[in-house]
Parts: C-alpha cells; sequence; structure tokens
C-alpha cells in the first residue's frame, strides 16, 4: 500500500474544467498534503458522493478539514486510518469563445408576420462559480468528466432556454438584425439562473447572427426596393408638377390659353403616378401573407375640355374659360 504525501494538480491546460487525480494503488493517510493552486478548487469524493471542498491554498489533512468526509465514512474517532477516494480538481478560469448554434429554428409569433422560424449562432463564455454543485449536477447526470461532454451539456442547457429568453423579449423580427447587442444582454440576464442551477455562471453571451426564412427575406428585400421607387417616383412627380406651373405662368404672360392645358398635363401626370404607385406598392406584412389587394385612387378634380384648366368636381363652371360643364 502506497501513502501519498502530496496531492496536487500542476493545471495549465486551459482546456481541462475537471482533472481527476490519479490514486493509482495509493491511500490517503492522517498528514496528507494537499495543495490547490490558484484557480482551482478540489473535490472529496466517497462512493459517488460529494464530500469537503477546498479553495486555493495548502491543507495538511486532518479531522478538523475533511469533516464531511469524516461523516460519510463513519469514522467514530476520527482521521485514523489511511483511505482511498476520487479527487477531482476543477479548473476555475474562465472557458471562453464557447460556440452555440440552433440546431432546430427558434419559433418567434410576430405581430405582423405570425409564427416566423429563426436561426442563429454566436458564443459564449463562463466559469464554474460554485465547485461542489458543479460535481453534484455532473455526477447526479451522469455526465462524463471530458471536457468536450461537459461543454456539449452546458450548450445544451443554453439552446433549451435561449428560445425562450428570446420570445420574452417580445421584439419584432424587423428589428432583430439591428438589436443583437441589445438581445444578447437581455438573454445573457434570463440564462444566468439556469446556468446558477448547475454551479456555472454565464461570463458572456454574443449572438453573431440571427437568420430569416429565405421567403420573407425576398418579401422584404421587393418592400424595400418598392419603397425606393416610391420615392423616386414622388421626386418625378414634384418636378413634373413644377415644370407645369412654370410653363404655364410663361404661357399665361404671353396671353394664351396653352397654360391651362400645360398645367393640367403636368397635374394629372402627378395624379398618374400617384395611381402607379398606389397598385404597386404594398405594406412588407401584407406581401407575405399574400395579400395583393390594391386600393384605387379616387381624384377630387376635374378638367376642362376647353381649356384644360384644372376645377374641382363639383364646379358647373370653368374657373379659366368660363365654359358650362
Amino acid at each position: 500500500m502506497g501513502l501519498l504525501k502530496n496531492i496536487f494538480w500542476k493545471g495549465g491546460d486551459k482546456n481541462t474544467i475537471v482533472y481527476r487525480f490519479d490514486m493509482k494503488n495509493d491511500y490517503v493517510s492522517k498528514g496528507s498534503i494537499l495543495t490547490v493552486e490558484e484557480g482551482q478548487a478540489a473535490v472529496f469524493c466517497h462512493q459517488g458522493k460529494m464530500a469537503d471542498v477546498f479553495l486555493p491554498g495548502r491543507y495538511k489533512l486532518n479531522t478538523d478539514n475533511i469533516p464531511i468526509l469524516t461523516t460519510l465514512m463513519s469514522w467514530k474517532y476520527g482521521f485514523e486510518n489511511p483511505f482511498r477516494s476520487q479527487i477531482y480538481f476543477i479548473n476555475m478560469i474562465q472557458f471562453t469563445n464557447q460556440k452555440w448554434g440552433t440546431t432546430n429554428p427558434i419559433i418567434i409569433r410576430d405581430k405582423e408576420f405570425g409564427a416566423v422560424r429563426v436561426r442563429g449562432f454566436g458564443n459564449y463564455a463562463f466559469r464554474v462559480n460554485d465547485p461542489y454543485i458543479f460535481m453534484k449536477e455532473l455526477s447526479g447526470t451522469g455526465s462524463s468528466f471530458r471536457t468536450d461532454d461537459i461543454c456539449d451539456y452546458l450548450r445544451g442547457v443554453l439552446l433549451m432556454n435561449i428560445t425562450d429568453a428570446i420570445a420574452e423579449l417580445g421584439k419584432s423580427v424587423l428589428d432583430l438584425s439591428s438589436n443583437l447587442l441589445e438581445m444578447a444582454k437581455g438573454i445573457k440576464t434570463n440564462l444566468q439562473d439556469a446556468f446558477k442551477e448547475y454551479g456555472v455562471r454565464l461570463t458572456a453571451f454574443n449572438i453573431e447572427n440571427l437568420s430569416l426564412p429565405a421567403e420573407l427575406e425576398a418579401t422584404l428585400d421587393r418592400t424595400a426596393g418598392n419603397e425606393m421607387m416610391r420615392k423616386t417616383m414622388d421626386v418625378e412627380m414634384q418636378r413634373a408638377q413644377a415644370e407645369a406651373l412654370k410653363t404655364a405662368a410663361g404661357n399665361q404672360g404671353n396671353g394664351t390659353m396653352g397654360g391651362g392645358i400645360g398645367m393640367g398635363m403636368g397635374l394629372g401626370m402627378g395624379q398618374m403616378f400617384a395611381g402607379m404607385l398606389g397598385q404597386n406598392y404594398n405594406k412588407p406584412q401584407d406581401n407575405f401573407k399574400q395579400d395583393n389587394a390594391n386600393a384605387g385612387v379616387k381624384s377630387d378634380t376635374k378638367f376642362c375640355s376647353e381649356c384644360g384648366a384644372k376645377n374641382i368636381r363639383n364646379a358647373k363652371f370653368c374657373s379659366e374659360c368660363g365654359k358650362r360643364f
């Protein structure tokens, strides 16, 4: 039987969360020295039950500093005989740049578009905050102590809660991409309680991208194009009206009646542009729901057949030449 004099873990591997101390055929004896480095914690485990936890420091093992283990082993007179136990060292540093991504789409109920499927990915960082709870939960769930398995398990916890976290934010799908930073902060806050249950603290959470369904993105692209066309047509309509008024003013100065006709044509072109726009432009939510109903444009004016002057619809005589309607 070998007796352990010094129990320690040099560490140095930033990717290792839990290190199981190799007991070989050795036994822990009274007076053995346990050394826990900065950024570490040590946990004694007996027959699958978590026992005493040691934070950074140097310890000479005796009955006083392993009270839980003393109880589990039913030592009547304290720590006298050598024993074998599982000893785990926990890496308490921050584990950064852990990747996450939605295996299945997240369904968001949007006020404008209804149920929309959204996919996303990003990264997060965490550190073990309570080594006792951390080891207890891992042991209770049957997870192995391989670093990859632990990270996969935590990623599963994150994805399980991220859907509810996004839904609680109440953001429209149109505002998702422009509010990634704000959303990430809100999701991080909502996920803290879930991670706390495993003795882990979520130190960072970032969203790199949230993508919408292809058909919705196509609809939004068409809407943006229609909006640009509307603005261009507004400018052209105003320009045509200005030119018509300018021409009309010049013709009136020459004593001709062509000014009224020119002005009427200019205004008529403006009405035509507005009518075309009203037929082709729809709201994005209407396009997404395949509602292509067009709204007609009703004019409140009429033009004189004699001189082309613009008159109100209910007029009985032309205000420019006096012709009776």
